[in-house]
Protein backbone atom coordinates (compact mmCIF):
# COMPACT_ATOMS: atom_id res chain seq x y z
CA UNK A 1 0.00 0.00 0.00
CA UNK A 2 1.50 3.40 -0.80
CA UNK A 3 0.13 6.94 -0.35
CA UNK A 4 -0.85 8.55 -3.87
CA UNK A 5 -1.98 12.44 -2.69
CA UNK A 6 -3.56 14.19 0.42
CA UNK A 7 -6.16 16.63 0.19
CA UNK A 8 -6.96 19.71 2.69
CA UNK A 9 -10.25 20.83 3.74
CA UNK A 10 -10.31 24.73 5.20
CA UNK A 11 -13.73 26.18 6.95
CA UNK A 12 -14.64 28.47 9.21
CA UNK A 13 -15.88 27.86 12.27
CA UNK A 14 -18.94 30.09 13.06
CA UNK A 15 -20.21 31.49 15.59
CA UNK A 16 -22.28 29.37 17.70
CA UNK A 17 -26.37 31.05 17.96
CA UNK A 18 -26.07 34.31 19.50
CA UNK A 19 -28.48 34.02 22.34
CA UNK A 20 -26.62 30.78 22.98
CA UNK A 21 -23.40 31.90 23.24
CA UNK A 22 -24.13 35.03 25.45
CA UNK A 23 -25.83 33.00 27.38
CA UNK A 24 -22.49 30.61 28.09
CA UNK A 25 -20.10 33.24 28.07
CA UNK A 26 -21.52 36.33 29.14
CA UNK A 27 -20.82 38.01 25.51
CA UNK A 28 -21.90 41.97 25.83
CA UNK A 29 -22.17 43.02 21.82
CA UNK A 30 -23.14 46.35 23.11
CA UNK A 31 -19.84 46.60 25.30
CA UNK A 32 -17.58 45.07 22.02
CA UNK A 33 -17.32 41.88 23.22
CA UNK A 34 -17.40 39.35 20.30
CA UNK A 35 -16.02 36.34 21.91
CA UNK A 36 -13.20 34.77 19.69
CA UNK A 37 -14.93 31.83 18.32
CA UNK A 38 -15.68 33.22 15.27
CA UNK A 39 -11.98 33.43 14.30
CA UNK A 40 -12.01 29.70 14.39
CA UNK A 41 -10.65 27.54 11.46
CA UNK A 42 -10.87 23.86 11.35
CA UNK A 43 -8.52 22.22 9.22
CA UNK A 44 -8.99 18.89 8.23
CA UNK A 45 -7.14 16.12 5.69
CA UNK A 46 -7.68 12.94 4.27
CA UNK A 47 -4.37 10.77 3.00
CA UNK A 48 -5.70 8.56 -0.16
CA UNK A 49 -3.44 5.47 -0.87
CA UNK A 50 -3.08 3.07 -4.21
CA UNK A 51 -5.13 0.55 -2.05
CA UNK A 52 -8.43 2.74 -1.54
CA UNK A 53 -8.07 3.27 1.88
CA UNK A 54 -8.28 6.84 3.07
CA UNK A 55 -7.18 8.21 6.34
CA UNK A 56 -8.81 11.09 7.96
CA UNK A 57 -6.88 13.79 10.48
CA UNK A 58 -7.42 17.24 11.56
CA UNK A 59 -4.33 20.45 11.96
CA UNK A 60 -4.72 23.21 14.70
CA UNK A 61 -2.03 25.90 15.31
CA UNK A 62 -2.88 28.48 12.78
CA UNK A 63 -4.94 26.21 10.28
CA UNK A 64 -4.48 28.42 7.23
CA UNK A 65 -0.72 28.33 7.74
CA UNK A 66 -1.14 24.82 8.58
CA UNK A 67 -2.85 24.32 5.15
CA UNK A 68 0.04 25.29 3.20
CA UNK A 69 2.63 23.35 5.41
CA UNK A 70 0.94 20.44 4.92
CA UNK A 71 1.08 21.23 0.91
CA UNK A 72 4.66 21.57 1.25
CA UNK A 73 5.04 18.35 3.01
CA UNK A 74 2.88 15.88 0.78
CA UNK A 75 5.13 15.01 -2.32
CA UNK A 76 7.89 13.72 0.84
CA UNK A 77 4.80 11.66 1.60
CA UNK A 78 3.50 10.14 -1.69
CA UNK A 79 4.88 6.89 -2.62
CA UNK A 80 5.10 5.85 0.99
CA UNK A 81 4.00 3.02 2.73
CA UNK A 82 1.11 4.68 5.41
CA UNK A 83 1.50 1.86 7.63
CA UNK A 84 5.24 3.03 8.87
CA UNK A 85 4.30 5.88 10.63
CA UNK A 86 7.29 6.61 13.37
CA UNK A 87 9.56 6.81 10.14
CA UNK A 88 6.92 9.30 8.25
CA UNK A 89 6.72 11.22 11.36
CA UNK A 90 10.56 11.32 11.22
CA UNK A 91 11.38 12.14 7.95
CA UNK A 92 8.78 15.10 7.62
CA UNK A 93 10.06 16.36 10.93
CA UNK A 94 13.85 16.42 9.82
CA UNK A 95 12.43 18.29 6.12
CA UNK A 96 11.21 21.16 8.46
CA UNK A 97 13.38 21.48 11.28
CA UNK A 98 14.99 24.66 9.28
CA UNK A 99 11.66 26.01 10.48
CA UNK A 100 12.15 26.28 14.20
CA UNK A 101 12.01 22.77 15.94
CA UNK A 102 8.59 22.84 18.46
CA UNK A 103 6.86 26.04 16.73
CA UNK A 104 2.88 24.71 15.97
CA UNK A 105 2.46 25.42 12.74
CA UNK A 106 4.91 22.53 11.20
CA UNK A 107 3.92 20.34 14.33
CA UNK A 108 0.17 21.13 13.28
CA UNK A 109 0.70 19.74 10.19
CA UNK A 110 2.22 16.88 11.86
CA UNK A 111 -0.54 16.36 14.06
CA UNK A 112 -3.47 15.90 10.86
CA UNK A 113 -0.38 14.04 9.15
CA UNK A 114 0.11 11.51 11.92
CA UNK A 115 -3.59 11.09 12.52
CA UNK A 116 -4.78 10.12 9.35
CA UNK A 117 -1.91 7.58 9.30
CA UNK A 118 -3.13 5.87 11.91
CA UNK A 119 -6.78 6.03 10.60
CA UNK A 120 -5.21 4.41 7.60
CA UNK A 121 -3.28 1.64 9.63
CA UNK A 122 -6.23 0.98 11.55
CA UNK A 123 -8.73 0.46 8.86
CA UNK A 124 -6.14 -1.65 6.84
CA UNK A 125 -6.06 -4.32 10.46
CA UNK A 126 -9.72 -4.12 10.60
CA UNK A 127 -9.13 -2.57 14.32
CA UNK A 128 -9.66 0.82 16.47
CA UNK A 129 -6.83 3.35 16.84
CA UNK A 130 -6.84 2.33 19.96
CA UNK A 131 -5.74 -1.14 19.73
CA UNK A 132 -2.83 -0.13 18.05
CA UNK A 133 -1.28 2.23 20.31
CA UNK A 134 -1.53 -0.44 23.15
CA UNK A 135 -5.13 -1.61 23.71
CA UNK A 136 -8.31 -0.15 25.75
CA UNK A 137 -7.82 0.94 29.33
CA UNK A 138 -11.19 1.95 29.82
CA UNK A 139 -14.09 1.92 27.80
CA UNK A 140 -15.51 5.54 27.91
CA UNK A 141 -14.03 8.75 28.74
CA UNK A 142 -15.04 11.51 31.45
CA UNK A 143 -15.52 14.70 29.76
CA UNK A 144 -16.03 18.32 30.63
CA UNK A 145 -18.05 21.23 29.66
CA UNK A 146 -17.73 24.79 29.99
CA UNK A 147 -20.01 27.49 31.91
CA UNK A 148 -19.35 30.96 33.06
CA UNK A 149 -22.96 31.18 34.94
CA UNK A 150 -24.47 29.25 37.82
CA UNK A 151 -27.27 28.66 35.26
CA UNK A 152 -25.17 27.03 32.41
CA UNK A 153 -23.41 25.16 34.69
CA UNK A 154 -26.70 23.92 36.15
CA UNK A 155 -27.63 22.72 32.97
CA UNK A 156 -24.42 20.85 32.34
CA UNK A 157 -24.98 19.21 35.73
CA UNK A 158 -28.87 18.40 35.17
CA UNK A 159 -27.46 16.79 31.65
CA UNK A 160 -24.88 14.33 34.16
CA UNK A 161 -21.47 16.23 33.09
CA UNK A 162 -20.00 16.38 36.24
CA UNK A 163 -17.04 18.24 35.34
CA UNK A 164 -16.93 21.92 34.69
CA UNK A 165 -14.61 24.74 33.67
CA UNK A 166 -15.05 28.43 34.01
CA UNK A 167 -12.06 30.78 33.00
CA UNK A 168 -11.30 34.53 32.89
CA UNK A 169 -9.25 36.33 35.31
CA UNK A 170 -12.07 39.26 36.42
CA UNK A 171 -14.01 38.31 39.07
CA UNK A 172 -12.91 34.67 38.69
CA UNK A 173 -13.06 33.80 42.51
CA UNK A 174 -16.52 35.39 42.81
CA UNK A 175 -17.42 33.49 39.76
CA UNK A 176 -16.27 30.20 41.14
CA UNK A 177 -18.30 30.52 44.69
CA UNK A 178 -21.11 31.63 42.49
CA UNK A 179 -20.97 28.17 40.17
CA UNK A 180 -19.99 26.05 43.33
CA UNK A 181 -22.90 27.18 45.27
CA UNK A 182 -24.98 26.25 42.02
CA UNK A 183 -24.22 23.00 41.58
CA UNK A 184 -22.69 21.41 44.36
CA UNK A 185 -20.05 19.71 46.06
CA UNK A 186 -20.36 16.51 43.89
CA UNK A 187 -19.37 18.17 40.42
CA UNK A 188 -15.68 19.25 40.07
CA UNK A 189 -15.18 22.47 38.72
CA UNK A 190 -11.88 23.66 36.67
CA UNK A 191 -10.49 26.97 36.29
CA UNK A 192 -8.50 28.89 33.32
CA UNK A 193 -6.69 32.01 33.36
CA UNK A 194 -5.58 30.98 29.79
CA UNK A 195 -2.15 32.60 30.18
CA UNK A 196 -2.60 35.81 29.96
CA UNK A 197 1.05 37.81 29.74
CA UNK A 198 0.34 40.37 31.92
CA UNK A 199 -0.42 38.08 35.24
CA UNK A 200 2.94 37.85 37.28
CA UNK A 201 3.82 34.57 39.49
CA UNK A 202 2.64 36.66 42.60
CA UNK A 203 -0.89 37.95 41.26
CA UNK A 204 -1.53 34.56 39.91
CA UNK A 205 -0.59 32.83 43.12
CA UNK A 206 -3.10 35.16 45.33
CA UNK A 207 -5.79 34.47 43.01
CA UNK A 208 -4.85 30.51 43.45
CA UNK A 209 -4.40 30.84 47.28
CA UNK A 210 -8.03 32.31 47.12
CA UNK A 211 -9.32 29.55 45.05
CA UNK A 212 -8.03 26.74 47.17
CA UNK A 213 -11.22 27.06 49.36
CA UNK A 214 -12.92 25.43 46.04
CA UNK A 215 -11.36 22.40 46.01
CA UNK A 216 -10.65 22.82 41.94
CA UNK A 217 -9.81 19.62 39.87
CA UNK A 218 -7.19 22.37 38.52
CA UNK A 219 -6.12 25.72 38.04
CA UNK A 220 -5.23 25.87 33.94
CA UNK A 221 -2.06 28.14 32.79
CA UNK A 222 -2.14 31.35 35.30
CA UNK A 223 0.49 32.60 33.81
CA UNK A 224 2.09 33.06 30.00
CA UNK A 225 3.36 29.62 29.09
CA UNK A 226 6.61 30.66 28.23
CA UNK A 227 7.22 32.47 31.34
CA UNK A 228 8.30 28.86 33.14
CA UNK A 229 9.85 30.04 36.09
CA UNK A 230 7.07 32.00 36.96
CA UNK A 231 4.98 28.49 36.93
CA UNK A 232 7.45 27.07 39.04
CA UNK A 233 6.92 29.64 42.13
CA UNK A 234 3.12 29.25 41.14
CA UNK A 235 3.50 25.26 41.79
CA UNK A 236 5.40 25.69 45.30
CA UNK A 237 2.90 27.96 46.33
CA UNK A 238 -0.75 27.32 45.15
CA UNK A 239 -2.14 23.44 46.82
CA UNK A 240 -4.42 23.39 43.90
CA UNK A 241 -3.00 20.87 40.92
CA UNK A 242 -1.71 22.76 38.18
CA UNK A 243 -2.35 22.04 33.89
CA UNK A 244 -0.75 23.67 31.44
CA UNK A 245 0.60 22.55 27.84
CA UNK A 246 -1.90 23.37 25.60
CA UNK A 247 0.36 26.13 22.85
CA UNK A 248 3.61 23.83 23.31
CA UNK A 249 4.12 20.89 20.64
CA UNK A 250 5.97 17.73 20.47
CA UNK A 251 8.20 15.70 23.54
CA UNK A 252 11.01 18.32 23.54
CA UNK A 253 8.01 21.45 23.99
CA UNK A 254 6.35 19.77 27.00
CA UNK A 255 9.56 18.37 28.15
CA UNK A 256 10.44 21.82 30.55
CA UNK A 257 6.88 21.07 32.01
CA UNK A 258 6.83 17.55 32.50
CA UNK A 259 10.80 16.64 33.89
CA UNK A 260 10.82 19.66 36.15
CA UNK A 261 7.01 18.46 37.81
CA UNK A 262 6.14 22.25 37.14
CA UNK A 263 2.32 20.45 36.35
CA UNK A 264 0.03 17.87 37.67
CA UNK A 265 -1.67 17.80 34.64
CA UNK A 266 -0.09 18.05 30.78
CA UNK A 267 -2.62 19.10 28.67
CA UNK A 268 -1.36 18.35 25.02
CA UNK A 269 -3.44 20.17 22.21
CA UNK A 270 -4.46 16.98 19.96
CA UNK A 271 -3.83 18.96 16.60
CA UNK A 272 -0.85 20.80 17.00
CA UNK A 273 0.82 18.66 19.66
CA UNK A 274 2.51 16.80 17.09
CA UNK A 275 -0.09 13.61 16.39
CA UNK A 276 -0.62 10.73 18.17
CA UNK A 277 2.98 9.24 17.99
CA UNK A 278 3.93 11.97 19.96
CA UNK A 279 1.15 12.63 22.09
CA UNK A 280 1.85 8.84 23.60
CA UNK A 281 5.21 9.57 24.25
CA UNK A 282 3.86 12.70 25.96
CA UNK A 283 1.56 10.65 28.08
CA UNK A 284 4.48 8.39 28.84
CA UNK A 285 7.03 10.91 29.51
CA UNK A 286 4.43 11.77 32.40
CA UNK A 287 3.32 8.60 33.76
CA UNK A 288 7.09 8.20 34.95
CA UNK A 289 6.06 11.61 37.01
CA UNK A 290 2.59 10.72 37.96
CA UNK A 291 1.27 13.43 35.94
CA UNK A 292 -2.52 13.18 34.01
CA UNK A 293 -3.08 13.72 30.53
CA UNK A 294 -5.67 16.17 29.67
CA UNK A 295 -5.86 16.90 25.98
CA UNK A 296 -6.99 20.37 25.19
CA UNK A 297 -9.58 20.68 22.75
CA UNK A 298 -11.73 24.10 23.12
CA UNK A 299 -10.67 25.65 19.86
CA UNK A 300 -10.61 22.55 18.06
CA UNK A 301 -12.90 20.18 15.77
CA UNK A 302 -14.52 17.05 16.19
CA UNK A 303 -11.69 14.73 14.35
CA UNK A 304 -9.39 15.25 17.04
CA UNK A 305 -11.65 14.82 19.53
CA UNK A 306 -11.71 11.65 18.48
CA UNK A 307 -8.56 11.10 18.14
CA UNK A 308 -8.01 11.89 21.48
CA UNK A 309 -10.72 9.48 22.62
CA UNK A 310 -8.30 6.85 21.41
CA UNK A 311 -5.51 8.14 23.39
CA UNK A 312 -7.42 8.39 26.53
CA UNK A 313 -8.88 4.87 26.29
CA UNK A 314 -5.20 3.45 25.68
CA UNK A 315 -3.06 5.01 28.23
CA UNK A 316 -3.16 4.66 32.01
CA UNK A 317 -2.90 8.51 33.81
CA UNK A 318 -5.86 9.89 31.45
CA UNK A 319 -7.60 12.10 33.06
CA UNK A 320 -10.63 14.06 31.11
CA UNK A 321 -11.38 15.12 27.76
CA UNK A 322 -12.28 18.58 27.05
CA UNK A 323 -15.89 19.25 25.39
CA UNK A 324 -17.31 22.38 24.17
CA UNK A 325 -21.02 20.32 24.83
CA UNK A 326 -22.86 23.46 23.21
CA UNK A 327 -21.01 24.14 20.43
CA UNK A 328 -21.84 25.94 17.33
CA UNK A 329 -24.40 23.18 15.30
CA UNK A 330 -22.53 23.15 12.30
CA UNK A 331 -19.80 21.04 14.56
CA UNK A 332 -22.10 18.18 14.07
CA UNK A 333 -22.72 18.70 10.48
CA UNK A 334 -19.18 18.32 9.53
CA UNK A 335 -18.54 14.96 10.67
CA UNK A 336 -19.91 11.65 10.89
CA UNK A 337 -20.96 9.75 13.38
CA UNK A 338 -21.70 12.16 15.83
CA UNK A 339 -20.00 11.39 19.67
CA UNK A 340 -22.89 11.28 22.02
CA UNK A 341 -22.11 12.00 25.66
CA UNK A 342 -23.69 9.91 28.22
CA UNK A 343 -23.68 10.50 31.68
CA UNK A 344 -20.98 12.92 31.41
CA UNK A 345 -18.46 10.37 28.97
CA UNK A 346 -17.87 9.37 25.45
CA UNK A 347 -17.97 6.08 25.02
CA UNK A 348 -14.71 4.61 22.81
CA UNK A 349 -15.46 4.13 19.33
CA UNK A 350 -14.97 0.34 18.37
CA UNK A 351 -15.02 0.52 14.48
CA UNK A 352 -11.57 0.52 12.94
CA UNK A 353 -9.25 3.39 12.39
CA UNK A 354 -10.68 6.20 14.01
CA UNK A 355 -14.22 5.33 13.49
CA UNK A 356 -15.08 9.25 11.85
CA UNK A 357 -14.84 10.25 8.50
CA UNK A 358 -15.56 13.85 7.69
CA UNK A 359 -18.67 15.34 5.62
CA UNK A 360 -16.84 17.07 2.80
CA UNK A 361 -19.99 18.70 1.32
CA UNK A 362 -20.65 20.49 4.80
CA UNK A 363 -16.94 21.46 5.18
CA UNK A 364 -17.53 23.50 1.74
CA UNK A 365 -20.83 25.67 2.96
CA UNK A 366 -18.09 27.18 5.78
CA UNK A 367 -15.06 28.35 3.91
CA UNK A 368 -12.51 30.44 5.82
CA UNK A 369 -12.78 33.57 5.90
CA UNK A 370 -10.09 34.49 8.55
CA UNK A 371 -7.96 33.44 11.17
CA UNK A 372 -6.71 36.09 13.47
CA UNK A 373 -7.76 37.86 16.51
CA UNK A 374 -7.21 40.20 19.32
CA UNK A 375 -7.44 38.39 22.64
CA UNK A 376 -10.13 40.20 24.95
CA UNK A 377 -11.45 43.40 23.80
CA UNK A 378 -12.08 46.85 25.41
CA UNK A 379 -14.46 45.21 28.09
CA UNK A 380 -13.17 41.87 28.91
CA UNK A 381 -10.80 43.06 31.63
CA UNK A 382 -7.83 41.81 29.40
CA UNK A 383 -6.47 44.90 29.62
CA UNK A 384 -6.46 48.10 31.85
CA UNK A 385 -9.33 50.68 31.20
CA UNK A 386 -8.46 52.58 28.19
CA UNK A 387 -5.74 50.83 26.87
CA UNK A 388 -6.76 48.13 24.86
CA UNK A 389 -5.75 50.45 21.56
CA UNK A 390 -2.00 49.92 22.60
CA UNK A 391 -1.85 46.30 21.09
CA UNK A 392 0.96 45.25 23.36
CA UNK A 393 1.15 41.82 24.47
CA UNK A 394 2.70 42.22 27.94
CA UNK A 395 1.27 44.63 30.17
CA UNK A 396 1.43 45.61 33.83
CA UNK A 397 -1.92 45.11 35.76
CA UNK A 398 -3.67 47.77 37.32
CA UNK A 399 -6.72 48.01 39.73
CA UNK A 400 -5.32 45.03 41.53
CA UNK A 401 -8.34 45.28 44.50
CA UNK A 402 -10.85 44.91 41.86
CA UNK A 403 -9.29 42.51 40.03
CA UNK A 404 -7.74 40.05 42.65
CA UNK A 405 -10.66 40.68 45.44
CA UNK A 406 -12.59 38.21 44.75
CA UNK A 407 -15.52 40.45 45.01
CA UNK A 408 -18.05 41.11 41.86
CA UNK A 409 -17.45 44.51 40.39
CA UNK A 410 -20.65 44.60 38.81
CA UNK A 411 -22.87 44.68 41.76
Amino acid sequence: MRITGIKTFLMQAQFPPEEAYATAHRVDAAKGQSGRSGTRNWLFLKIYTDAGITGVGECSGWPRVVERAVQDLTPLLVGEDPTHIERLWQKCFSAMMAHGMTGVVGAGALSGIDMALWDIKGKALGTPVWNLLGGKVRDRIRIYGHASTPEVAVSLRDRGITAIKTGGVADIVAKVEAIRRAVGDEVDLMVDLHGPPWMTAKDAIVVGKRLEAYDLLFYEDPVAPENIEALERIQEHVEIPIAAGERFATIWGMRALIERELVDVIQPDTGRAGGLTQMRKIAAMAEAHHITVAPHSGSLGPVAEYAALHLLAAIPNALILERLEDDWAGRYEVITPVPKTVEGHIAVPDTPGLGIDIVEEADARYPSTGNLSVAGGPSTGAYAPGTFEEQVYFQTRFGRRSTFSGKRTDG
